[in-house]
């Protein structure tokens, strides 16, 4: 299961990067996303995927229990998905303005405008 996730986020990785190099400001806001996804993905795969047994800590133990599944690698996808989304959020913005000033979002075609 890991390596099927690994060469599953790879892909989305690859898809992403195929998007930032194109013209088009909205492909470059999905190509960041799909990025953003893939590195969330890598990282939880990382962490190692264990099932059945949840990252608590009993009441009369101080450490997790053996073959728990480790809860960091989640928490830093759960902080990742808060920027990435802020991320996002930011970039559309800048793309809507980018739109109303040049009436345009390609690249090449902003870039040749004189101002």
């Amino acid at each position: 299961m890991q390596t099927t996730l690994a060469l599953l986020s790879g892909v989305v990785f690859a898809c992403g990067v195929f998007l930032l190099l194109r013209r088009n400001m909205v492909k470059f806001v999905f190509g960041l996303a799909l990025i953003s996804q893939a590195v969330n993905m890598a990282i939880f795969t990382a962490g190692g995927l264990v099932r059945h047994k949840a990252p608590l800590i009993a009441p009369d133990q101080d450490t997790l229990a053996l073959g728990a599944a480790d809860p960091l690698p989640q928490a830093m996808i759960l902080t990742a998905i808060v920027i990435g989304f802020g991320i996002l959020a930011f970039t559309i913005v800048l793309i809507l303005r980018t739109y109303e000033v040049f009436g345009n979002v390609d690249i090449d075609e902003v870039r040749a405008v004189d101002r």
